[in-house]
């Protein structure tokens, strides 16, 4: 089935899904907003970063650090500790209990626990589960695939800095708008975070070309075309250039607003002028993502689908189904679901910036990031 654009399938969803709410296109509009971020937090695991991604943790400002955002996603330093096993019986997998086993009960200051469940007895998963944070570094637990009646889990320990973050902007359109009113307000607000979490700067020169400066500690200042600076230092091994970098990728969606990936408006271009990557979530990849999941389901995503419904019944306390916590079988079928049709999935982002590089330039910096040996950088 095909949709003339998001806003009508938000229409739709607003009749089949979320009538039951009192304003079920605004319902449906959040709706959307998750699915991006389930979309966008999905593809991170099939690149293999999902033992480096924290969600909704405080990113403070390069050496402005009174001032923290939380973002979607960052992406850690990661060094695994453990592989935990435990029986069904075993449930809940409390952060006390992982705590216990793994032996950071032992290592961990008092107070640096967290009272997180990464696996509840109804088998709801907390994607991303800090278990302790001592501040210069947190330890994250991480489901396994099932093995037989058992659950393994591994224990990873993540530096405080991360070197990526991502986040997912979208704004729905209102009833007899043209745009939403709050999309400049989104843009400026994305924008001014991508431009102020990194250690490399983004300053603009005279002929209108955006440049680059990062500072070395002894004063020296670096500057140049800042697509060039960005890629020596992804490849190169320089401590003092690495070790507050921080590489800023943005997803957005809908389109009424943000008008095509194309045809930009003003909240585009602020956009992309501050992300180091701007991804564009086009109309086409969200309406087959929600058609295949909801409206025509296939087999592969039917548990997901259960647990999307299952979240909005118009009941407080339900939710299954959102980038922090899911249903163990809705996650199942969205990682089938995301690696048997990974190039399919990829084809929906656009690159906004930088011009000209295919998705697999992203791919391969975040994967030479993950790589280095920060332990060396770090000390």
């Amino acid at each position: 089935m095909t949709y003339p654009s998001v806003d009508r399938l938000q229409k739709v969803l607003a009749e089949s899904v979320f009538h039951y709410a009192k304003d079920a296109k605004k319902a449906a509009g959040r709706a959307l907003g998750t699915l991006v971020e389930i979309i966008t937090f999905y593809s991170l695991k099939s690149w293999g970063l999902e033992h480096h991604v924290a969600i909704e943790r405080p990113l403070p400002e390069f050496a402005n650090t009174g001032i923290t955002h939380n973002v979607e996603y960052t992406i850690h330093p990661s060094k695994t500790l453990k592989t935990l096993e435990y029986r069904q019986t075993d449930l809940p997998l409390t952060a006390k209990k992982i705590m216990r086993d793994s032996g950071l009960g032992l290592s961990c200051p008092l107070g640096s626990s967290k009272c997180t469940v990464l696996l509840t007895n109804k088998l709801i998963l907390r994607n991303s589960c800090t278990v302790v944070d001592t501040g210069s570094v947190f330890y994250n637990a991480y489901l396994d695939a099932p093995a037989g009646n058992r659950v393994r889990c591994t224990v990873a320990e993540l530096h405080s800095k991360p070197f990526a973050m991502s986040e997912c902007k979208r704004v729905g359109v209102e009833e007899g708008m043209l745009k939403g009113p709050q999309t400049i307000e989104k843009a400026k607000q994305g924008a001014y975070v991508a431009r102020t979490v990194s250690s490399l700067q983004k300053i603009r020169f005279i002929d209108g070309t955006l440049g680059g400066l990062i500072q070395r500690s002894d004063g020296t200042v670096r500057y140049g075309d800042f697509y060039t600076l960005l890629a020596e230092i992804i490849a190169g091994n320089d401590r003092e250039m690495l070790a507050n970098f921080i590489l800023t990728v943005g997803v957005v969606s809908n389109h009424g607003n943000w008008f095509t990936s194309t045809n930009h408006n003003k909240e585009l271009k602020v956009l992309a002028q501050s992300y180091d990557w701007l991804l564009f979530l086009s109309d086409i990849g969200i309406a087959q993502f929600i058609d295949e999941l909801l409206l025509h389901p296939k087999k592969q995503l039917q548990a997901a689908k259960d647990a999307f419904l299952a979240s909005y019944t118009g009941q407080k306390g339900l939710n299954q189904f959102t980038k922090v916590q899911i249903a163990l079988t809705a996650d199942a079928a969205l990682q089938s679901y995301f690696a048997s049709r990974l190039k399919v999935i990829e084809s929906w982002f656009n690159i906004i910036t930088p011009v000209n590089k295919p998705l697999a330039v992203l791919r391969n910096e975040l994967d030479t990031l993950k790589n280095k040996d920060w332990q060396e950088i770090h000390k």
